[in-house]
């Protein structure tokens, strides 16, 4: 919808804010591993939960235990889109029941990958993510070896992301995990804040527009949302000029 990169409103001090990860708080690098972050992002963070009341949380496809490891905090969220979920920091998340069919999946995909070391296959808990980043020439071959594995999988549904394939649960996304944590304290009763770069986030983005929320694009495409930021950087840039004025504010 939105392709005028208009930019953010000015912060408010009731706003409750959800980050993806990937593509908008950090680089999308050609491995899961091998992300790195803006070193100042652990303190904007901070100082963002300090001004928001708690309300801070980040939406990933990562599991939030990777997403502890790289900001070195133990923030709200939701990991595996919506499938494990964080209300408070520090809390335990909550994990999904492991399905069976997951790993049926990853069986009948193994031979792809066995035999190509460029493409990597995630598991996650209860879902899966196929990973052709490094070999693009493949994608037709990946999304063929994927659909003939979700064919005899009902009730798993594919999420196409930034040279990735994901199957999880179908009924779990991220505007589901949005919509959860907004009914809970310290998110209930504040503005949603949703910002993303991808797919996977659109969902989030449908949901926080409905409840009358910003919802911020990084990067170029076809977007529900109605702000826009063209990269990770200016992104972590507006998000460090927030924290600030939010903190001034208080």
């Amino acid at each position: 919808m939105s392709d005028d990169g208009r930019p953010p409103p000015a912060p408010r001090n009731d706003w409750a804010l959800f980050l993806d990860f990937d593509g908008t708080l950090a680089e999308l690098a050609p491995t899961p591993d091998a992300v790195t972050i803006d070193p100042d992002l652990p303190n904007i963070l901070r100082s963002l939960m300090d001004s928001l009341g708690g309300a801070v949380a980040l939406i990933s496809g990562r599991p939030l235990g990777e997403l502890d490891r790289l900001t070195g905090l133990k923030l709200p969220g939701a990991g595996v889109h919506g499938l494990e979920l964080r209300e408070r920091q520090g809390m335990v998340p909550h994990l999904p029941d492991e399905s069976g069919e997951i790993g049926k999946i990853a069986a009948r995909l193994a031979p792809l990958v066995q035999g190509d070391p460029r493409l990597i296959l995630e598991a996650k808990s209860g879902a899966l993510a196929l990973h052709y980043r490094r070999a693009p020439e493949r994608e037709a071959e990946c999304r063929a070896a994927m659909g003939d594995a979700l064919a005899a999988a009902p009730g798993l549904a594919l999420m196409e992301g930034k040279m990735v394939l994901e199957v999880k649960p179908g009924h779990i996304n991220k505007g589901h995990a949005i919509e959860k944590l907004m009914s809970l304290p310290p998110f209930l009763g504040r503005i949603p804040v949703f910002a993303g770069d991808d797919r996977t986030d659109e969902d989030g983005f449908g949901v926080v527009n409905a409840l009358k929320g910003v919802t911020i694009k990084i990067g170029d495409g076809e977007t529900k949302a109605a702000h826009r930021l063209p990269s990770v950087e200016d992104f972590v840039a507006w998000l460090k000029r927030t924290a600030s004025s939010l903190s001034d504010d208080g």
